[in-house]
């Protein structure tokens, strides 16, 4: 089935900027003195930490150096990007907003007490950048009733956990924030069709002009969102996004300096936009709230590209083919 958003800011788009921040950040990619091997906002799942134990991290999140005003002209003014996501909730069930349906959020459970969520979304709206939110709708490693990807979920009540807290989660952050541009769901390991629908009905009816992405389930999201640091080999014909990090890891790791070249970043950005897709690109802060200064660099050298080459950015469309596979050069196309 062709995906189409009918969003011509989307279409438009091309980059964007992801966000991953949560507890995990405060661990850095170790916990008790051992390196997760993987990356690091899987800690928790990954290194087996006992979700009571986990929680004990809120306490140390007081992130004083984030800034989302200065982070946000960045990305749009200096880095060329068009829209933002930011996780709202990621797998490890904390949630980096105000809920009033779980306690275990940045303002409740943190000595940082503020929203990030609404932070982000003034500035956004200050440097009019469409904005969006991650939300882990199926994994939760928190709840009881979460699933948990590599585990035996058979005797957990999914429904349960849906009606207690995703679905009343989902309905926070669709209506405490005003318009958003879209709703970026995550590995929905084995939902059903319908409960699919029921959360997409749910983004609908609260925010009837915002997409939702492909990872929702169940072949049911608005445009195709492909695996991590994917591109499909041919253009697609319809709406699609690759979600791609700058190192190995989504979340902060400090030990993952395997940072990518500015040079490969702006090629698989122009490949990716010649085959008619967008580049979501991602940065993790650390616990203090700092964005890894490499990642600053890469995107700064990159976005000077972006800026001055917009028009070949912009607004392009899927070639059809590459007539020619050139070393020096990548196509993108308007009419």
């Amino acid at each position: 089935m062709l995906k189409d958003t009918q969003k011509a800011w989307f279409k438009e788009a091309k980059y964007g900027l992801f966000i991953h921040w949560g507890l995990y950040a405060i661990l850095a990619g170790e916990y008790k003195g051992k390196e997760t091997k993987r990356i690091g906002e899987w800690i928790m799942n990954h290194m087996d930490i006992p979700p009571e134990e986990y929680r004990e991290l809120a306490k140390q999140f007081n992130p004083t150096k984030f800034d989302a005003m200065k982070l946000v002209k960045m990305a749009k003014e200096q880095w060329g990007m068009k829209y933002l996501v930011f996780t709202a909730k990621h797998h490890e069930g904390f949630a980096m907003y105000h809920s009033n349906s779980s306690a275990y959020n940045v303002v409740d459970a943190t000595p940082y007490k503020r929203d990030v969520v609404m932070d982000l979304k003034e500035a956004c709206d200050a440097y009019d950048m469409k904005f969006g939110l991650y939300y882990s709708q199926a994994q939760d490693w928190d709840d009881p009733n979460g699933l948990r990807a590599g585990h035996d979920d058979s005797k957990k009540d999914f429904d349960a956990y849906l009606e207690a807290k995703c679905i009343p989660q989902l309905k926070e952050i669709c209506t405490q924030y005003g318009d958003l541009g879209l709703i970026w769901f995550d590995t929905p390991q084995d939902m059903t069709l319908e409960q699919s629908d029921k959360l997409i009905d749910i983004v609908r009816e609260l925010q009837p002009e915002c997409i939702v992405s492909g990872r929702i389930g169940n072949n049911r999201g608005d445009y195709l969102s492909t695996n991590d640091n994917f591109i499909p080999l041919l253009p697609y014909d319809g709406d699609w996004e690759v979600p791609a990090t700058l190192n190995e890891t989504w979340g902060y790791k400090k030990s993952d300096h395997d940072w990518k070249d500015p040079d490969e970043i702006l090629s698989l950005l122009l490949k990716i936009n010649g085959r008619g897709g967008n580049y979501l690109l991602n940065i993790g802060p650390d616990g203090d709230g700092n964005v890894p200064q490499a990642s600053v660099d890469i995107l700064n050298t990159v976005g000077k590209y972006v800026t001055a080459n917009a028009d070949s950015i912009y607004g392009t469309r899927a070639l059809d083919f590459y007539a020619y596979e050139l070393s020096w050069a990548l196509f993108t196309a308007k009419d």
